[in-house]
């Protein structure tokens, strides 16, 4: 069920799509929502997750994280590497873990700190990150890690689908308050693209361009405090240029800060395409990613 608010000033068509007529709503903002198709609320989904991953002891909320590393992206980075998700993405890297949420341990914040900061000197990187799964899940935790690294040298990158913070722009307004940089992974480049990656109900796609939009609000910077990602390995040219349109009716920056995703060729990665039967228009083997992505 399309949100009233969304429905405002709208026009409603009909589409054709795999051989199924589905009702789409074309707001003013320029996104178009799919009636017809129904996914999972991914909201829903990730409160049932947050319960497997998260616990609060003595006050304090632990998350399950199933690996810390160093790493090449972003020039060198420390990453702590989350157990679940709100997405079941059919491309993802991490579906092992992100997926399935009967591994890992629980760390709180301070232990996670402590972790991140041990590889970051020892390597001298100037970045750390929170991947893997959905960081935001464990809302209380993150902004716990956030205050300690914010007396740091180290600039902390938060890797998301947004979805959360697209809900409220409450969460823009917290995030504002650190140093962190916001990467917003968006899951294709139109709702019927999401549809189709995540198996999530494709209204949720709008949540995604709202994260941007409460960012802007809250005084974030685009391009610099927050950006967007794209996998684009089974996106069209024709959706990606209407993505960036919308990208510009938000703020220009955002056009032309866009860090394109591939998918990247792993045996696991394999496992779970062929496991939905899709076939990338663009891929690469872990022998041969472009430096632009790494």
């Amino acid at each position: 069920m399309i949100p009233k608010e969304l429905k405002k000033q709208a026009k409603t068509f009909i589409y054709r799509f795999s051989d199924k007529v589905f009702s789409f709503i074309y707001g003013l903002s320029g996104c178009i929502y799919m009636e017809g198709l129904k996914g999972y609320n991914p909201f829903k989904l990730g409160e049932s997750i947050a319960k497997a991953v998260s616990r609060e002891i003595s006050g304090v909320e632990e998350r399950k994280y199933y690996r810390f590393r160093g790493g090449r992206w972003y020039g060198g980075i420390a990453t702590g590497d989350v157990v679940g998700c709100s997405l079941r993405c059919k491309f993802c890297w991490s579906w092992r873990y992100s997926h399935i949420v009967d591994k890992g341990f629980f760390y709180s914040p301070q232990k996670v700190f402590e972790y991140l900061i041990d590889i970051a000197s020892s390597k001298r990187y100037r970045y750390v990150r929170l991947s893997g799964g959905e960081p935001t899940l464990s809302w209380s935790h993150l902004i716990e890690l956030l205050k300690l690294f914010n007396e740091t040298k180290y600039l902390f990158i938060l890797e998301t689908n947004g979805l959360l913070i697209g809900s409220d722009e409450r969460y823009a307004k917290q995030l504002a308050n650190y140093r962190v940089v916001v990467r917003v992974s968006f899951k294709g480049a139109t709702a019927e693209e999401f549809y189709m990656l995540t198996g999530a109900d494709p209204i949720y796609f709008e949540y995604q361009f709202k994260a941007l939009e409460n960012m802007v609000n809250s005084g974030m910077k685009p391009g610099e405090d927050f950006y967007p990602a794209i996998m684009l390995s089974f996106s069209t040219d024709e959706s990606y240029l209407d993505f960036k349109k919308r990208l510009s009716k938000i703020h220009p920056t955002l056009a032309t800060s866009i860090d394109e995703e591939y998918v990247i060729l792993y045996p696991h990665v394999i496992e779970i395409l062929n496991r939905y039967g899709l076939k990338p228009r663009i891929a690469y083997k872990p022998n041969g990613i472009p430096s632009s992505m790494i």
